[in-house]
């Protein structure tokens, strides 16, 4: 696990343009630097006793911290100033090549650039219809914010954008695939052949409700 979750690490940092992930003892740390999160560490293989010693020492809002856990084994560990954020699964997969067709009406756009890969579908009156970015590292293509706006959804858009996001990475000589599901986005992924390996939860910080 431990494996698998530093790639996803590496790879959301990449999709992110983040700061390089740096190790800690209880796992790795990012300087994300975003007023909606400013520090982002992940919890691998940490004890009670280790994560609630981090936990008790962050004073900065919108500090986020998650782990391979169930929000019940981590929620003793934070104190009421701590949210959780929406639950979500770890997953991965054996890129493979699959054929990529566009709806009639749609176009698709993608670009690599320092490592991100990004598509863009838009719909025939030249708005967004679905989006999505990868990070691609040295072991993993990470996918990342994988969306489809609600006027065009059932159409296989979310097909669409995951095939030619898979494409560049192969492209790219990377074959193992990563990402963060959400509940509602797992049952896609499951559809294109992906496994969920844990549950991926975690708490921001919110001083004040800040």
């Amino acid at each position: 696990m431990t494996r698998t979750g530093r790639r996803w690490v590496e790879g959301w940092a990449v999709a992110r343009r983040a700061p390089r992930p740096v190790d800690v003892p209880w796992g790795l740390r990012i300087d994300v630097g975003q007023p909606a999160q400013t520090v982002r560490h992940v919890l691998f293989d940490a004890d009670a006793a280790t994560a609630r010693a981090l936990i008790g020492s962050i004073t900065e809002p919108t500090t986020c911290v998650k782990a391979f856990l169930t929000l019940d084994a981590m929620r003793p560990w934070f104190p009421p100033a701590w949210e959780p954020v929406a639950p979500c699964f770890l997953m991965a997969v054996d890129l493979r090549p699959a054929p990529v067709r566009t709806p009639d009406g749609y176009t698709a756009a993608v670009e690599t650039a320092d490592g991100v890969v990004s598509v863009r579908v838009l719909g025939a009156d030249g708005r967004l219809a679905a989006s999505g970015f990868a990070g691609l590292t040295d072991t993993a293509c990470v996918y990342d914010r994988i969306v489809t706006e609600p006027a065009h959804r059932r159409r296989g858009l979310g097909t669409v954008v995951m095939g030619l996001l898979t494409d560049a990475a192969l492209a790219a000589g990377v074959t193992g695939g990563v990402l963060g599901a959400t509940v509602q986005g797992r049952a896609l992924y499951e559809k294109l052949g992906w496994k969920a390996l844990a549950p991926l939860n975690g708490f921001v910080h919110r001083p004040d409700g800040r």
